[in-house]
């Protein structure tokens, strides 16, 4: 406890002493005592008794300082607005605010994401390993979802396939499946055809995979061109799909960057977004 906040407090109408204006305002003692070392908010009166206090002005200086505090900023930038008659106030409010309204709605995107978890834990449709393969394949490994998961599980994109995944059923599942047979099917024939990256057929069934793409998560362009990369990079994905036709990883990953590229995005820039 500091000596001002022990000294029993006098009576006056000359101002507020140190210990008054913090009980006033809600901070401590030992806050208004360290604006005042660095001289943010000194106390500009003194009583007939001589202790030093803080008359109406300074009260009110005090809450201008908690109000920019409370916005976020740092005791060194809040004196000279306060202290510059010249100083644009206004317009460090106006920033501030803008920094604020990001920050909501980052966190907002956040609370969303935590909600899509929660939500899909909560109804908690997971195939088994065994319905796994019944619906996808033998050549599929139940594994492959944990990996996925350890991967990307904390984008944005993991929470909305764990949202929608959790209301499937089997049946809708195999349907997926299915459509997803059918897609591989016609890119694999596209290929054997000689159908060019950039074509009206090949621009066909690139939005026919973000179609696809987006009954798990909402797939832009950008993020196509993205997975086209991770298709030739990623030994399993390029095994994958060239089993299906020789060399169809890397064409596959052309038809999606031309296809971005006629929808505005660059392909040599283009990123998870």
């Amino acid at each position: 406890m500091t000596r001002d906040a022990a000294r029993p407090e006098p009576g006056t109408d000359d101002g507020l002493t140190v210990g008054r204006a913090a009980g006033l305002v809600g901070v401590s003692v030992r806050t208004l005592h360290h604006w005042d070392a660095i001289g943010l908010v000194r106390p500009s009166g003194r009583t007939r008794a001589g202790y030093r206090v803080y008359s109406g002005e300074d009260v009110a200086r005090i809450h201008r300082v908690l109000v920019y505090r409370e916005l976020g900023f740092e005791l060194a930038q809040i004196g000279p607005i306060l202290d510059d008659p010249g100083a644009d106030a206004t317009g460090h409010l106006r920033r501030q605010r803008r920094e604020l309204v990001e920050q909501i709605e980052r966190l907002h995107r956040m609370v969303g994401a935590v909600d899509r978890m929660l939500e899909a834990s909560r109804t908690g449709m997971r195939l088994t390993p065994e319905q796994q393969v019944a619906i996808f394949g033998d050549d599929w490994r139940p594994e492959w979802t944990g990996e996925a998961e350890r991967r990307w599980g904390r984008s944005a994109q993991w929470a909305q396939y764990a949202h929608r995944a959790a209301g499937r059923s089997p049946a809708d599942w195999e349907r997926v499946a299915a459509e997803t047979d059918a897609f591989q099917a016609d890119l694999a024939a596209a290929k054997r055809s000689g159908a060019a990256p950039g074509s009206p057929e090949a621009n066909a069934l690139a939005e026919r995979h973000r179609a696809l793409m987006s009954t798990y998560f909402d797939c832009t362009h950008a993020m196509q061109v993205c997975m086209g990369r991770m298709f030739t990079e990623d030994a399993g994905f390029a095994a994958h799909y060239d089993g299906i036709e020789p060399g169809l990883a890397r064409w596959l990953a052309d038809v999606l960057s031309a296809n971005a590229a006629a929808n505005g995005v660059d392909p040599e820039t283009a990123a998870w977004e």
